[in-house]
This record gives C-alpha cells, structure tokens and sequence, in this order.
C-alpha cells in the first residue's frame, strides 16, 4: 500500500472541519477525493502534505510507505515533499512565484533533493517542461508566470510537482479554471505522466464526470466525513448517498448543457 489515511481528524479554532477520515491509494493506483465545496476534501491533501494553514491541528494516521508521517517535523515532511510526494494546487496563478522564472520553480526541487547546480539544473528544467508538452521549453523556462496562460502554467504547475518522479501525487482541482480543450489535454497529460511512471494519483474534485475520466476509486465526503467509497463505475451507476447523486445530477446536468466538466469556459 503507497497511502494510508485512518480515522485523520482536522480542527481549527476549536471547529471540527475534518472527522475521521479514512481512505487508501495503494501502489500505482488512482484514486478520486469527491466532494461539494466546505467538504474537507483540500484539507486533507494539506494535511497529508503537512501544509495545515496555522491554527489547524489534526490527529490520526497518515502512513506513507508503512512510514507514520503524521506530525513530522517541518523538516522530515520537507524532505518528502517534492521528492516522494508531489501536489499540483488548484491555482496554479498563486501557487507560483511572480518575481521568479519558471525555469527556476521547475528546478528548485530538483536544486533542493538531487543537487543538480549550473548549467545542468538549467537542462533539466528545460526537459522537465518539455516532459509536460510545454511548446518551445527553452523560451518558456525564461518567463514569468504572468507571461503565460493558464494551461501553460498549470503544466508549469505539474512539472514542479513531477520533476523529482514522486512516487504519489496530489492534484487538488487541477483543472477548474480551465476551459474544455485545455482541461481535456490537462487530465490527458496527468493519466499519461501518472501511467508512464507507474505513479500513484490522488485527485481532488467536486465533479463526478471529471473524476470518472482519471480516477478508478473515489471516496466522496460530506462535511468533512466520508459517506461513500467505492469503484467509480458502481458510483455513476448506484449512488447511495444522497451528495453523491446531486454530484451525478450535477455532472449529468452540465453534460447535457454541453458545459466543461470541472473547468469554466
């Protein structure tokens, strides 16, 4: 098993946001976190990560690899993140740095883990950019992210988070502000890099028909408790749940207005 989450509980300032989670993403597996908004579902992958906001404590088991990671020091979960684990936020606009190329983001925790320095951190941000299908990766490496388009910089993004080979990653609402065509290519790109490295996913979504495209098993949560979990298909087809059938009513909805699932066109 890669990820292993039990009974993970999340407070802040005295708020229960998040009450015992439990979920797996086991090797090389793809696994969806579906929820409406408010759900937990972000919170989660933070917490996962050690990146709770301040005033945010939380309680459990996070097991990666068979490890406890679970209130690790800064520096012991510093030394997964990026390397190991890789997480892709849901804005990739402020996510990145404005005052710092791309080139220099995509490289930093190749920098930080392998050491690479000089002119050969420079190559490798420039193959890791062209790894994610960024057109001209040399001329894209010199620019700033305000310089590009929201696609270009969610696959900014994605190269950030892949540039070490993690062995799991993390995609909190990859491609919600993101039109038809560039989601479509997005989700393409996460299934192709995710499968070539035999790489574990879990993808954070509020929508059904976007899940349905990545992932094989989801756990959906309300109110920051889970409520369903099972394979996708048995899902779409028999919800339990009453959130999980408004999620399908949702995607069925925005199917039949010939919307972009998941993104804003």
């Amino acid at each position: 098993m890669s990820l292993e989450v039990q009974g993970l509980t999340i407070d802040i300032g005295g708020l229960r946001v998040v009450d015992g989670v439990t979920f797996e993403v086991p090797a090389g597996g793809t696994v969806g976190l579906i929820g409406e908004s408010g759900s937990g579902k972000s919170l989660t992958a933070l917490a996962i990560m050690g990146l709770l906001p301040e005033g945010a404590s939380a309680s459990g088991s996070v097991r990666w690899q068979g490890q406890e990671i679970l209130g690790l020091s800064d520096r012991a979960i510093a030394a997964l993140r990026g390397d190991e684990i890789g997480i892709v936020f849901q804005d990739p606009l402020t996510a990145l740095n404005p005052i710092r190329t791309v080139g220099r983001q995509i490289a930093e925790s190749v920098r930080i883990h392998e050491r690479v320095r000089g002119p050969e951190l420079r190559a490798r941000a420039i193959a890791e950019a062209a790894r994610v299908a960024l057109l001209d990766p040399e001329g894209i490496v010199r620019r700033y992210p305000h310089q590009l388009s929201g696609g270009q910089r969610q696959r900014v993004a994605i190269a950030m988070a892949l540039a070490c080979r993690p062995r799991l990653l993390i995609a909190d609402e990859p491609t919600t502000a993101l039109d038809a065509t560039v989601q479509a290519e997005i989700l393409g790109l996460l299934h192709r890099l995710t499968a070539d490295e035999d790489m574990s996913l879990l993808f954070i979504t509020h929508d059904l028909a976007v899940l349905a495209q990545v992932a094989t098993h989801a756990v959906v949560l309300e109110r920051g408790r889970v409520v369903e979990a099972g394979d996708v298909p048995g899902l779409l087809s028999a919800p339990r749940a009453a959130v999980t059938q408004g999620l399908l009513r949702d995607a069925t909805a925005t199917l039949w207005r010939g919307e972009n699932p998941g993104g804003n066109a």
